[in-house]
């Protein structure tokens, strides 16, 4: 039986040491979450109780580094064409990467960011790749982890060959991945309803599977290269199952957080489930 690790984005709610409990809540065996409001510049820093909480209730309920994916907040732009606003963005991502050290977290998912039609595109991904090496200089242990997007406005990222470009330009190559996000890469031109084997022959191409560290497993309510990020509950969307269904057959995709973002959470445990039998 492959070995996969699925959850979902679960509450942070009351204090991090609670993401734990609601991931095994519903059968998970991963689990995203914010370690700060994600929509706030300025966090109170993590307790010692804290810390202490959340290592206490990954090993009670069996989840190592490997298996948590955090997300950075959303008001992040690492490729800021602004001096001001682009030194706030390192600022806060760099105190989230010392959050998941704290934590003693692996990884850290990001969205790499936008341009807003101030800068090109090359001078962009250069930024971003910037901001990246600034955060690895001043932590250790934890990867930078670019999620593809769905390219929607000026959002960078959403060809494999834009996030070659920023690894490229990432001088500690062994604390840097990628997670792909199925709505997004679909919402981006990637047909991985009927040409999934030739999207993951692109990505080994272009990136390669060494660099995976997640995926974010979502249905989408737009379709094909509609570059609009809209997530849909499982088998509900435009990419329906089958592309689910081919990644739990597959071992490129074993070993690294399988993790749902779909908008309904009363349905996580179920669609979770769900998940977990197409390995059979």
């Amino acid at each position: 039986m492959n070995k996969k690790y699925i959850g979902a984005h679960v509450s942070a709610a009351g204090g991090v040491e609670n993401a734990p409990v609601n991931a095994h809540k519903i059968g998970a065996t991963a689990f995203a979450l914010f370690t700060k409001n994600q929509r706030q510049w300025k966090a109170k820093p993590l307790t010692d109780e804290n810390i202490k909480k959340f290592k206490e209730n990954c090993e009670k309920y069996g989840y190592k580094a490997g298996q948590i994916l955090p997300h950075d907040s959303y008001l992040i732009n690492l490729g800021h064409p602004e001096k001001e606003a682009l030194q706030k963005s390192r600022d806060a991502f760099l105190d989230e990467m010392q959050r998941c050290e704290q934590l003693g977290i692996d990884r850290l998912n990001f969205h790499p960011g936008s341009h807003l039609n101030k800068i090109s595109e090359k001078e962009c991904l250069a930024t971003i790749a910037n901001s990246i090496n600034l955060a690895l200089e001043q932590t250790k242990g934890v990867t930078a982890v670019i999620e593809n997007t769905a390219g929607q406005g000026t959002n960078l990222g959403f060809s494999f060959y834009q996030i070659k470009e920023i690894i490229d330009q990432v001088e500690d190559k062994n604390r840097v991945g990628v997670c792909i996000d199925t709505c997004h890469a679909y919402s981006a031109g990637y047909d991985i309803l009927n040409n999934f084997e030739d999207v993951f022959r692109e990505f080994e191409e272009v990136i390669g599977f060494d660099y995976l560290k997640g995926m974010h497993l979502n249905d989408s309510k737009k379709e094909l290269a509609s570059k609009v990020d809209r997530h849909n509950s499982m088998g509900e969307g435009s990419l329906g199952w089958e592309p689910f269904r081919m990644i739990m057959k597959d071992s490129r995709f074993d070993g690294i957080p399988l993790i749902l973002e779909t908008p309904d959470d009363q349905r996580w445990a179920e669609e979770i489930k769900t998940l977990k039998n197409m390995q059979e």
